[in-house]
């Protein structure tokens, strides 16, 4: 899940958020301005069940960014890089460039989330208790009472054993340490996300079968979300044992054709050395160094009557906002920081030289050649 537009940068980890935020944060506004806070302490004006709705609805988030930064912080002091967390429709989402190292790292980075957003639960609830023996607005304390509960019920839901949910972690770590193996753990973690994603399917549709509700519906799209969240880190586990031990160098297309910054993005659309060949190109200054990655995709945004005198340096994407590795790094590490995409492929540089380019298409043919060989290992002569 890639950030519409980044907030900026919390304890050195960049903060973004997708734009699908804006739908649940209505939703949580709406709620309470239309619904809980009017039924609940009628007779206040429009206004202020308005301003108290957003309100919540903001320390709602601020709360999820704590919970996600707190994975964020532990993470880096068990030696797993973070590349940044992303607010999004259904929460927030902490993207680690590595998995843990350890049954115990992982049982400490997955364990933070829910034990923050607990302890948030426990001083919102003795705030609203403190606030209700004041002359405080009965919609103050209501608003501070809806965030302790909704606090505790994101401890509670995160800490269930199914991935990928923090609870799923934590099971992951236990498994692990059980049994050693890393891969038949997140097996384990990752079926029980999906089982319990499709007991919430079948709950929501019954629920709203019944009573018409949306909450039914919501409730399964949860579980809809957790089936093909979990899918997918039960397949990127697969693919990441048989990457295990093999360096980026062997995937990587060596020496790609660049484009220099200076070119235009006329002639860069125009000259035939790039418009036919790839869809992304890395982009190097006057010394060869790597400078970006620019698109034909995002070359072509710009405006005709810009382009004929915009560089590539003006279109692309900047070497801060793009996967970097070196052509001995582990090849199975770099799957968690690849999304499709032509803006998202990987620069391999060694020494400050651009030695490769590496896309989800070259993972994906390396896998595959690597399971061929296996195979027919295993049929022998």
């Amino acid at each position: 899940m890639r950030a519409t537009f980044v907030l900026g940068r919390i304890a050195g980890v960049r903060v973004g958020v997708h734009w699908s935020v804006l739908f649940i944060f209505a939703i949580i506004a709406f709620g309470l301005a239309q619904g809980r806070l009017p039924q609940t302490y009628p007779g206040r004006g429009w206004a202020v069940y308005w301003a108290a709705g957003l309100c919540t609805a903001v320390v709602f988030f601020a709360s999820l960014l704590a919970h996600e930064l707190a994975h964020a912080v532990v993470a880096r002091r068990n030696g797993v890089g973070v590349d940044d967390i992303v607010l999004w429709l259904l929460g927030g989402a902490a993207r680690l460039r590595s998995e843990a190292s350890s049954p115990g790292a992982e049982l400490r980075i997955a364990g933070v989330g829910p034990l923050v957003s607990l302890l948030l639960g426990g001083l919102f609830t003795l705030l609203t208790w403190l606030l209700g023996l004041t002359s405080v607005s009965g919609v103050v304390v209501e608003m501070v009472g809806w965030l302790a509960g909704i606090n505790v019920l994101l401890a509670v839901f995160n800490a269930l054993p199914a991935a990928p949910l923090d609870g799923g972690r934590l099971l992951r770590a236990f498994l692990w340490w059980r049994t050693g193996d890393r891969l038949r753990a997140t097996a384990g973690a990752t079926g029980a996300g999906r089982v319990f994603g499709w007991l919430l399917v079948v709950l929501g549709l019954i629920v709203f079968m019944r009573s018409r509700s949306f909450g039914g519906l919501w409730l399964a799209l949860i579980g809809w979300f957790l089936i093909a969240a979990a899918t997918a880190e039960g397949r990127q586990a697969h693919m990441r044992g048989v990457l295990a031990g093999v360096p980026v160098r062997d995937a990587m297309t060596p020496e790609p054709l660049t484009v220099s910054a200076d070119t235009t993005v006329a002639d860069f659309l125009t000259d035939a050395r790039w418009r036919y060949r790839h869809s992304a190109f890395p982009v190097t200054d006057d010394d060869g160094a790597p400078v970006g990655l620019v698109t034909l995709e995002g070359a072509r945004k710009m405006p005709g009557t810009e382009a004929s005198a915009a560089t590539v340096r003006e279109a692309m994407v900047p070497l801060s906002g793009t996967v970097v590795v070196e052509p001995d790094s582990p090849l199975a590490d770099l799957l968690p920081r690849m999304e499709p995409g032509a803006e998202h492929r990987v620069l391999v540089v060694e020494r400050g030289r651009l030695v490769g380019i590496v896309s989800l298409s070259d993972v994906s043919r390396t896998v595959g050649w690597l399971m061929g060989t296996a195979s027919g290992r295993r049929r022998g002569p």
